[in-house]
């Protein structure tokens, strides 16, 4: 199992970690335009491997795409980060250049590699990467709903002062501020409804809290979030690459589930050996059917500002 990660900035490193800790792949590449920086990055990742009991070999390259081939599964962090005040929309110039540009190389040395898009805005990139190459629909995942969701169960256990290994509960629609769609009513505490525990006012809050998530910490940290992307897109990776058969949810390009058409948005997926394996088609309420159509709008309209 070969694993390729593009960009070797803060979430490209700590995805690179997170999958080598975790020990189910052969061999990780770091890949990155800046001279000797993922060859660095990757030299200090193995020199923790005795200490970390991993035996995943983590190789870097300066731009050298052949040293990407065969690659079962590729991630792409490539493109500028937030800075406090962006949104994820405002850096689609520029990232989508790099993404395009990324997957075209990466499509060259490993044409059966499935991809997984971590670049914002993320939705609009996983749609570029459908839009621009010949992949299978499957074999594209954007990795946003993986990371919300995380957020989402981190405020709820913060609401109800649980251990968060008790707590579950899934966020769906866009990666963005506005575009998230915390589902409050299905989350749960072992199996309970939350709503058992706090009230609806704090459930709104939980629900505010985490769909601003990304832009608390990048008003705290100075740039995006690294630790939790990581660690969202090492789930993937190992969900894919074990064959886990894990639902996630996932930006992927819909053909008519959830009522919607050519876009890439999160939704509940099925992730194993083959990426998509299945959408995986929940019921939801009125309210929830609305919120989740005003965030592919917004989708919609990022989605019209590239140069396809």
């Amino acid at each position: 199992m070969k694993v390729t990660v593009v960009g070797a900035g803060a979430v490209g490193a700590s995805c690179a970690e997170y999958i080598a800790i975790k020990d189910f792949a052969s061999e990780v590449v770091l890949l990155d335009i800046k001279e000797g920086y993922a060859e660095g990055k990757a030299m200090d990742l193995m020199q923790t491997a005795s200490l970390n009991g991993f035996d995943t070999k983590i190789t870097g390259s300066t731009n050298d795409y052949s040293k990407t081939a065969n690659s079962d599964i590729a991630v792409i962090t490539s493109g500028i980060p937030r800075k406090p005040g962006m949104t994820r929309e405002e850096l689609i110039g520029i990232n989508a250049g790099i993404v395009k540009s990324v997957v075209a190389s990466l499509v060259e040395h490993s044409p059966n590699a499935i991809i997984i898009v971590v670049s914002n805005p993320m939705d609009t990139m996983t749609y570029l990467a459908h839009k621009t190459t010949d992949i299978p629909k499957n074999r594209i995942i954007g990795m946003g709903g993986a990371l919300d969701s995380a957020r989402f169960k981190y405020r709820l256990a913060e609401a109800l002062e649980a251990p968060i290994s008790d707590v579950d509960g899934m966020v769906i629609g866009g990666h963005s501020d506005k575009g998230m769609v915390p589902l409050t009513r299905l989350a749960t505490r072992n199996s309970v409804p939350v709503s058992e525990f706090i009230t609806e006012e704090r459930l709104e809050q939980v629900s505010a809290d985490t769909k601003v998530g990304g832009a608390t910490l990048t008003k705290l940290l100075g740039t995006s979030a690294w630790y939790a992307p990581g660690a969202a897109v090492s789930g993937l990776v190992q969900a894919i690459a074990c064959d886990q058969k894990k639902i996630f949810p996932c930006s992927t390009y819909l053909e008519g589930e959830y009522g919607l058409n050519d876009i890439c948005i999160g939704v509940p997926v099925v992730l194993g050996k083959n990426g998509i394996e299945k959408v995986v088609e929940i019921t939801l309420s009125d309210a929830e059917k609305a919120k989740l159509a005003e965030s592919a709008e917004g989708v919609k309209k990022t989605n019209g500002l590239l140069e396809l």
